[in-house]
C-alpha cells in the first residue's frame, strides 16, 4: 500500500506596519496550514535581532523562495480582517500615497478589530445529550431543576452567569449541575452589543405612518431619476450633487440607500463628524434597515463590534467620518460622500489620504455608483464633473420653495463704535439678535477662534508671547488660568509682566470663542447661550446634549467654531453671525478663498430653513473680496468660475497634480542640508523625466522654510511638486524615494494631493 503523498510546503508574503514597499516570504509550518489565510495577521521573527514583529498576509503560496526563509510563529486572527476588495483597495493606497502597503492596512483595520476589543473570555455551559449523562440521574434540587428546565427552554448554550440571573440563583447552583455531570462547562469569547444595536426595525410601513411618505419635488425627482437607473441597470458612476443648501439632498441619499438595501446590498455615507447627530442617524436608522454609526467618540470596543457585525453581513449602512470608507461590507451597492468638500476627508498622518479619493477607487473596483453631495463642491470634483469623470446633477432651490436667506455684508471698517468698551458685536448684529430672540427665533454665531484671547502681547517693547515649541502665538483660555499652543498643547501661566523686557504692560488682545461667550453672557443676560468648540465638547454626548437643547427650544443662542457651520437643521434660526469672515482668509495657502467662500455658505444656510424664513449678517473687514461678495449672493457659479481661472492661470490643482515634502528635523542645519540634498536629487530625476532638452515635466518649488517653521521643536523644509499628469509627478517622487535615506535625527513626509499648505 502506497503511503500518502505529503502536502506541498506552504509559504506566505507579508507585510509590515513600516514604511516599506516590500513584502516578506516565511515558511507555514505543519500545524499552522488550515490556520493560515490571505488578510489574516501573523506574528513572526523580522530584523536580525530575536524580536517578534506583527504583520498581515498578502500571498499563500507553494512556490518556495529562493533564499532561506524563518517560519511564522503565529496566527493571531480566526478569521482573514481583510477581503480581496479591501485589499486590491489598500495596495493601490501605498501606491498612490507613496507608502508601505502594512501601514496602509494597520491604519485600516481598527485598534479595537486588531486587539479584539468588544468581546471577553467567557465560561458557557449547555446541556449534555442524555447518552453522555450519567446512566443513574442524580437527584437535583428545586432551584437546579428551574435551571435546566430554562436551559431546555432556550435550546442554546448560554453563559454561566447570565443563566444564574436569569432563573434567579446563584453561580454555585449552576457550577452543582456541571459536577453532577448534567451540564458541559466551557469557554469561548463572547461579544458585548452596543446599547440598542439589535433593536428591532421598523418596518417601511411602521415608518410611514409615524414620520409620513417624503413626495420628492420637480427639482429631486429629476436628479433621482438618473440616479435610480444607475442602480437598477449596476456598474460604475459618479455623480455630483449640487444642491443649495437646504434643497433636499439628504432626501436623495435616503433614497438611493432604500433602493439598495431592498436589492439585498449595503451601502457606505460618509459624512463630516459634526453631521452625525442624533437627527441624521434617525433618519437613516428609520428608513434604510440596521445601521452602524462610525466615529470618534467610540469606544475601541464598540468600533470592533460594529466591524464584525458589518463584516458578518449584520448591518445595512454604514454610516461614519472618513475611516467608515473602509468598513468591510460584503455586498456594496453604493457609496455616499455628504458636504464632499470637507477638509476633514483628509487624514494628516500616514497613510496621508482623503477619503473622497479611496471613496471612488473603492467605488470602482465594486463597480457600484457613487454619490457626492455638497452646497459648495470642491473644486476638484467641480472641474471633475465639467470634464466628463462626473455627472452634474442640480438641486437650485430650497425645499417647499423657501427663500434663500438674505445676507448682509457688515462692513466693519464703518460700523458705528459703541462709546467707551469695544465690542466684537458690532451695534448692527447687536439689534439683529435683540430682534431676533425677542420674536421667538434662535440665533446661530460662529467665530472660527478657539479662547479667550489670541494674541498677548507687551506694549512697551512689543514681545508676543509664542509657544516654547513652534513658531505659533500662544492663546489665552480664561477657564484653564493659562496660555495654551494650538498646535502641541504646551500651557503656561498668564503673563503678568514681560519676560523681555520686565515691564508689567502686558495686553490681552484678539477674539476667541470663550470672550465672545462671556460678551454675550453681558449683553443678553436674559438669554440662554451655549458654546459648542473643541474646548467644550471634550465629553462623551456633549454634542448631541447640546444639539438637543437648542432643537427643543432651550437655548436662543449657539456660538462656535467651524463645527457649527454645516450639517444642522433647526427651522427656528432666523438670524445667522458670522463675527469675523476674513479670519481664515490671508493664510499662505492657495486653498484660502476656497475655504472662506465654503465656510460662510455653509453657516449662512443654516438661516431660514422653516416658516419664519431667516437673515445672515457677516462682519468682515474685506467685503469687497470676491469670495465674500459672492458668499452673500449665494452664487457658487461665479465663485468656482472666478477661483478655477486663477487656479488655471498659476497651474494649481484641479489643473496640476500635487505634492508636497516635508523635512523635519531638531536641528535646523540637518533639516536645512537634507533638503537641499533631495532638490538636488528632484532636479537630476526631472531631468530624465522629461527628456533631454525637454520642457521639465514637473515644476519643483522649494525648498523653503515652512510658514510656520517650528513646530513641536522640529524645524520644517517643504517642497511643493506640481506636474500635468499623477503618473509624471509619482515617477520622479519614486525614483528620489528610492534612493534617500534620511539621515539620524531627520525625518520626511510626503503628502500626495496635500490640503494644508502651512
Amino acid at each position: 500500500m502506497e503511503s500518502p503523498t505529503a502536502p506541498a510546503p506552504l509559504f506566505a508574503d507579508v507585510v509590515f506596519d513600516r514604511p516599506l514597499d516590500t513584502a516578506y516570504s516565511y515558511s507555514v509550518p505543519e500545524h499552522l496550514r488550515d490556520a493560515i489565510a490571505v488578510g489574516k495577521r501573523i506574528e513572526c521573527s523580522f530584523g536580525r535581532g530575536e524580536g517578534f514583529a506583527v504583520g498581515y498576509v498578502i500571498r499563500v503560496t507553494e512556490v518556495q523562495p529562493t533564499r532561506e526563509v524563518k517560519p511564522i510563529r503565529k496566527v493571531l486572527d480566526e478569521v482573514a480582517l481583510l477581503d480581496e476588495e479591501l485589499l486590491k483597495l489598500t495596495r493601490w493606497m501605498a501606491d498612490y500615497y507613496l507608502c508601505g502597503w502594512g501601514q496602509v492596512l494597520h491604519a485600516v483595520v481598527p485598534a479595537g478589530v486588531r486587539g479584539n476589543a468588544g468581546t471577553r473570555n467567557s465560561t458557557v455551559v449547555e446541556l449534555l445529550p442524555r447518552e453522555e449523562q450519567p446512566a443513574i440521574l442524580p437527584s437535583v434540587t428545586a432551584k437546579q431543576k428551574q435551571v435546566l428546565d430554562h436551559l431546555r427552554g432556550i435550546g442554546a448554550p448560554l453563559e454561566q452567569n447570565e443563566l444564574a440571573k436569569a432563573v434567579g440563583v446563584g453561580v454555585a447552583v449552576v457550577a452543582g449541575l456541571v459536577t453532577k455531570g448534567l451540564l458541559r462547562k466551557f469557554h469561548e469569547r463572547v461579544e458585548r452589543l452596543p446599547a440598542g444595536f439589535l433593536d428591532p426595525i421598523p418596518s417601511e410601513a411602521e415608518f410611514a405612518r409615524t414620520h409620513g411618505t417624503p413626495i420628492l419635488n420637480v427639482d429631486q425627482a429629476k436628479v433621482w431619476e438618473p440616479i435610480r437607473a444607475a442602480l437598477e441597470t449596476g456598474g460604475h458612476r459618479a455623480f455630483l450633487l449640487h444642491g443649495v443648501t437646504g434643497s433636499g439632498k439628504t432626501e436623495i441619499y435616503l433614497r438611493a440607500i432604500e433602493e439598495v438595501v431592498k436589492s439585498g446590498r449595503e451601502a457606505i455615507v460618509l459624512v463630516p463628524e459634526i453631521s452625525l447627530t442624533p437627527q441624521t442617524i434617525e433618519r437613516f436608522r428609520g428608513r434604510c434597515g440596521r445601521v452602524a454609526v462610525l466615529h470618534s467618540h467610540l469606544t475601541d470596543s464598540e468600533r470592533a463590534t460594529y466591524w464584525r457585525h458589518v463584516a458578518s453581513g449584520d448591518v445595512q449602512v454604514v454610516v461614519g467620518a472618513r475611516s467608515a470608507v473602509f468598513a468591510p461590507t460584503r455586498k456594496l451597492g453604493l457609496i455616499v460622500i455628504d458636504e464632499e468638500h470637507e477638509t476633514s476627508f483628509k487624514q494628516d498622518s500616514t497613510p496621508r489620504y482623503h477619503a473622497r479619493a479611496v471613496a471612488i477607487m473603492r467605488a470602482q473596483l465594486a463597480n457600484v455608483p457613487i454619490l457626492l453631495g455638497t452646497a459648495t463642491p470642491a473644486l476638484e470634483t467641480w472641474h471633475a464633473a465639467h470634464t466628463g469623470a462626473a455627472t452634474l446633477l442640480t438641486l437650485p432651490k430650497r425645499v417647499e420653495d423657501r427663500a434663500m436667506p438674505k445676507v448682509q455684508l457688515v462692513d466693519m471698517r464703518h460700523e458705528p463704535k459703541t462709546p467707551g468698551k469695544y465690542f466684537a458685536i458690532g451695534t448692527t448684529l447687536q439689534a439683529a439678535i435683540r430682534d431676533a430672540t425677542k420674536k421667538g427665533g434662535q440665533v446661530i454665531l460662529m467665530l472660527n477662534r478657539r479662547g479667550y484671547s489670541t494674541h498677548v502681547h507687551c506694549t512697551n517693547c512689543g514681545h508676543v508671547a509664542q509657544c516654547t515649541h513652534c513658531d505659533l502665538s500662544l492663546t489665552f483660555h480664561r477657564a484653564k488660568a493659562a496660555l495654551v499652543c494650538h498646535y502641541c498643547g504646551w500651557e503656561t501661566p498668564p503673563m503678568l509682566q514681560c519676560p523681555a523686557c520686565a515691564e508689567a504692560s502686558i495686553r490681552y488682545q484678539g477674539l476667541g470663542t470663550e470672550k465672545l461667550h462671556a460678551e454675550l453672557d453681558a449683553m443678553f443676560p436674559d438669554r440662554v447661550i451655549q458654546r459648542m468648540d473643541s474646548d467644550t465638547m471634550t465629553k462623551a454626548g456633549s454634542h448631541q446634549r447640546v444639539l438637543d437643547s437648542f432643537r427643543d427650544g432651550h437655548v436662543h443662542i449657539l456660538l462656535g467654531t467651524q463645527m457649527i457651520a454645516k450639517g444642522l437643521d433647526f427651522p427656528n434660526v432666523t438670524l445667522v453671525g458670522v463675527i469675523n469672515a476674513d479670519a481664515g482668509l490671508h493664510l499662505p495657502d492657495f486653498r484660502a478663498a476656497e475655504r472662506t467662500f465654503q465656510l460662510l455658505a455653509q453657516v449662512a444656510g443654516r438661516a431660514g430653513r422653516g416658516d419664519k424664513g431667516g437673515r445672515v449678517l457677516i462682519q468682515t473687514y474685506t467685503p469687497e473680496h470676491s469670495c465674500i461678495a459672492l458668499a452673500a449672493k449665494h452664487d457658487y457659479n461665479a465663485f468656482a468660475k472666478l477661483e478655477l481661472g486663477f487656479r488655471r492661470e498659476h497651474l494649481y490643482p484641479p489643473y496640476q497634480r500635487m505634492a508636497r515634502l516635508i523635512v523635519r528635523s531638531e536641528k535646523q542645519d540637518a533639516a536645512e542640508k537634507f533638503a537641499d540634498q533631495l532638490a538636488g536629487g528632484f532636479k537630476q530625476a526631472n531631468i530624465r523625466a522629461s527628456g533631454p532638452g525637454q520642457p521639465l515635466a514637473v515644476r519643483i518649488l522649494g525648498p523653503a522654510e515652512c510658514p510656520v517653521f517650528k513646530l513641536n521643536d522640529h524645524y520644517r523644509f517643504h517642497f511643493q511638486l506640481l506636474s500635468a499628469t499623477s503618473g509624471v509627478l509619482h515617477s520622479v517622487l519614486r525614483e528620489v524615494l528610492a534612493v534617500t535615506k534620511a539621515p539620524s535625527g531627520v525625518e520626511f513626509q510626503v503628502d500626495v494631493d496635500p490640503y494644508s499648505m502651512l
